[in-house]
């Protein structure tokens, strides 16, 4: 497996300890991102876990025209970049247009393609070509030996930083399902493999102008993709899902996630460390 190094602490792949990435849908304040962010990298510290922060500055893919976005390109990264600096922790925010590549590496750490966009050649294309590394989520709609294709085009465009995150399959109408054999072929694709256990939750336009999502299984398949084996995890976390304003009902609670990432971190660990035993 090709790995790489975000940092001198945090490093994808190649029997690394997990990463954890996370954060709130998307930005509503300044001050509530930092305070927030500054409460899971606590806890991720004294786990002893890699902290990427998450958060995006726009989500265009919406239920609703009249749902809530975020505050935009501009805006969005300057607050992340104030956060960034202040907390000292790596920034990973997602992209939807080719244009807004390069000024999101600017500021942010890693790229993030959405999955509805994951084949959007031009978009692969322009954010492998800033040098950062590039999250590809597995589109809904596809299999995952699928991504082969995705990673063909980074690849061919002088990019070997990827991750490929795995965030549930559509199951019918306003459903999801996550197949674990998925994260064994995604991981036969030779790159760090990323586990999505919120947006794998979600039920897509399940309460007509939103989506709905079931937040209570979060630890159940955090754990299972734990076991089967990750490079990084990803959940989306707020203070008070109920008020957010984005994605609410698939967020995990932030008074859940020390035991949930404690819980994690002891079956990646054991996981590891039987590989190592096993092949030394």
């Amino acid at each position: 497996m090709k790995a790489f190094a975000l940092n001198e602490h945090i490093r994808f792949g190649g029997g690394a300890p997990l990463v954890f990435i996370g954060g709130p849908c998307v930005i509503e304040t300044e001050e509530h991102l930092l305070c927030l962010a500054a409460d899971i990298q606590q806890i991720a510290s004294e786990l002893g876990l890699g902290y990427v922060l998450k958060a995006s500055f726009d989500k265009a893919n919406r239920s609703s025209i009249d749902a809530y976005r975020g505050p935009g390109l501009e805006k969005g990264l300057a607050i992340l970049d104030r956060v960034k600096h202040k907390l000292g922790v790596p920034v990973l925010c997602d992209v939807h247009e080719p244009s807004q590549a390069r000024a999101a590496a600017e500021v942010v750490d890693i790229l993030q393609i959405p999955a509805f966009l994951c084949r959007q050649t031009d978009l692969l294309v322009a954010a492998a070509a800033t040098g950062k590394p590039v999250n590809v989520k597995k589109g809904q709609f596809l299999s995952p030996e699928d991504m082969k294709n995705a990673i063909h085009k980074i690849e061919q465009s002088g990019n070997e930083r990827i991750l490929l995150t795995e965030r549930g399959t559509s199951f019918g109408y306003h459903n999801l399902v996550v197949d674990l054999r998925s994260l064994v072929i995604l991981r036969g694709l030779g790159y760090p493999l990323v586990f999505d256990g919120t947006h794998s939750l979600q039920l897509p336009g399940g309460l007509g102008t939103s989506t709905g999502g079931q937040r209570e299984f979060i630890p159940h398949l955090a754990r299972a993709a734990a076991a089967v084996g990750i490079d990084g995890l990803f959940l989306e976390i707020h203070d008070a899902p109920e008020r957010a304003p984005c994605d609410g009902s698939n967020m995990l609670p932030l008074a859940d996630l020390r035991r949930v990432l404690g819980q994690v971190r002891t079956i990646d660990r054991w996981l590891k460390e039987e590989a190592w035993t096993s092949t030394s």
